[in-house]
């Protein structure tokens, strides 16, 4: 029997688009090509005027994503000019989730490990089932984890946290995840695709403008004080107060009807 090549499936349904990281026969492990092709498939559906949310999933129910493909690490990460090369993809891969403009979240079951969690680590929010299994692995293979990853943990989970799960390179459970605030929501596995519908559908209805404003706010608020950028922030929020849809809100709201928002 043939193996699938690894690969990201991108779906459409409606206002909500999903990126799934196919690679089944080793827990969704990230190879090369879909560790470089992740932000080009989040850049897609940000551009889609039809799409307002974007989730990141593993294909079936075993794996989010289990880590990196260590089988390519001699290929793509001996030499000092592959590993450079390997390095940018998978940067820009962290990176892309918080580069869109829309909301972008990590629906997490089973396994999350190592380059999975960095991915998930990079979304506005997680939902997981509770048998997920999170993992931070890099002390066990010697790998060192650059100062940009490393923050975002920080900001995300805290310091103590930080240090907990990459000292000890332990396996935690969907339990710890929440309690640490590396999840929002935690569901049994049958369902983990209600609950994220029903988060998805909620958010999916509202103003554009103004999710796209609040994500621009809330990613300044966590650079450094030199690289933030408040007229920028200001502009997007200018753009709500000018825009169709806050008279449209505004018109719904004295109806009382559910606002028909365009992004405009």
């Amino acid at each position: 029997m043939t193996t699938p090549t690894p690969r990201l499936i991108v779906r459409r349904d409606g206002p909500i688009g999903t990126i799934a990281f196919s690679n089944p026969a080793k827990f969704n492990a990230m190879t090369y090509d879909m560790w470089a092709g992740l932000p080009g498939a989040i850049g897609e559906l940000d551009a889609d005027p039809a799409i307002r949310v974007i989730v990141l999933e593993g294909d079936g129910d075993k794996a989010f994503v289990s880590g990196a493909d260590i089988s390519q690490f001699e290929s793509n990460r001996s030499a000092p000019d592959a590993q450079a090369r390997y390095n940018a993809a998978t940067d820009a891969a962290y990176q892309a989730p918080g580069r869109a403009t829309k909301p972008v979240i990590a629906k997490i079951r089973g396994i999350c490990m190592g380059g999975g969690l960095g991915l998930a680590a990079g979304c506005d929010l997680r939902f997981c089932s509770d048998d997920a299994r999170f993992r931070m692995p890099a002390a066990r293979l010697g790998l060192g984890y650059g100062a940009s990853g490393v923050r975002r943990f920080v900001s995300l989970i805290g310091v103590q946290n930080t240090y907990d799960i990459f000292y000890s390179a332990r396996i935690f459970g969907a339990a710890d995840a929440l309690r640490m605030g590396f999840v929002t929501q935690v569901s049994a596995p049958a369902e983990l695709d209600a609950m994220v519908a029903k988060w998805t559908e909620l958010t999916a209805v509202n103003a554009p403008l103004t999710l796209k404003a609040l994500k621009l706010s809330v990613g300044d608020a966590l650079r450094d004080p030199d690289q933030r950028d408040a007229a920028a922030v200001d502009a997007a929020v200018a753009a709500c107060f000018a825009s169709e849809d806050y008279k449209e809100g505004a018109r719904a709201f004295m109806e009382k009807r559910v606002p028909q928002f365009k992004g405009l």
